[in-house]
Formats: C-alpha cells, structure tokens, sequence
C-alpha cells in the first residue's frame, strides 16, 4: 500500500439497544457503492465465535494464536489477541493510545486497510479518536472522537459526511 493511502473510518456510538446495529446496516450498502466495506464490532464479554470439536477449534485450542478456516463461501479469522492483549507494535501505531482496546482497534484497521478495505464502520470503540456517529442520547463529551452525526439525521446526510471524511493516513 502506498504512504498515502487514507481508509474511511467512522465509530457509531451510543448506548446499549439505541440502534448502532441498524444504522451500521443501513450504511453498509450505501458506502459499498463507493468502494470495499468492512465493519468492526467492539463486544464487551467474551463469546465463543468457534465451534468446540471443529477441527479449527482443535487447532486454537492446541496453542495456534491465528486459525483460518476457508469454505466454500466464507473466511475466517480467529486470533488469541483480544482488547486485554493486542499484538505488539511494530512501530507507531494508526491511532496512538496507551488503552490496550484501542491499540486492538488500530491493529485491526491496519490490517483492514492493507486489505485494501475503503471504508470501516466502527460499532463502539466510544472512546476511540475516530470521527464519531452518536446514537441514542448519548452525551457528546463522552467520546474520544469528534461527533459527526447523529443517529437521526438522514441516511444521505450521514452517508455524504462519511464520504467525505480525510481518512486515516495509511
């Protein structure tokens, strides 16, 4: 990837059942238009994502710190390095943070944009630098990035600020 390459990104914040999942669907298929998406999903608990007794639950049950496991219409990705341990950096870091949650965001929109992915939509990660969509009656003075819209506002608004963000410097 060239120096110069910028990947979108954009936290939908707010509280918990206020509607960060619906909005994330509804502005998937319109920023998909403009280029490749992906979307992050903070989760506070831990959840089990692989099947105990699948051979790939075998393999990162046996030590492997990354699985892939490839169908015939899916990849998968299951790595030991959550928010209470992100992998080391190997240098500066996209988003610089001292919080091991945001050090876990950074490295995963690293690789994002590696991927080549255009534009990432962020549910959660509230304190994170990212511009910010707050949902629900979430106080402004509550997230670490600056607020660009509001859950309310109209689709095409939020898509066109979106589009326009700077980016993140690649």
């Amino acid at each position: 990837m060239a120096a110069d390459t910028r990947l979108r990104a954009v936290c939908v914040a707010g509280p918990s059942d206020a509607g960060k999942t619906t909005l994330v669907e509804r502005l998937v298929p319109r920023l998909a238009e403009d280029g490749r998406v992906a979307t992050i999903k903070s989760i506070h608990h831990d959840i089990e994502v692989d099947t105990p007794g699948t051979d790939t639950h075998r393999h990162r049950t046996a030590g492997a710190e990354t699985v892939v496991g490839i169908t015939p219409t899916t990849t998968f990705e299951v790595t030991t390095h959550g928010k209470d341990a992100p992998p080391a950096a190997d240098g500066d870091t996209l988003l610089e943070a001292d919080d091991p949650e945001i050090q876990a965001l950074s490295r995963t929109l690293e690789r994002l944009a590696r991927r080549g992915y255009d534009t990432v939509l962020v549910e959660g990660f509230s304190q994170s630098p990212l511009p910010t969509v707050l949902v629900g009656d979430r106080d402004p003075a509550t997230v670490g990035g600056p607020v660009v819209g509001r859950g309310n506002d109209e689709i095409d608004d939020l898509v066109d600020t979106i589009r326009t963000l700077e980016g993140v410097a690649i």
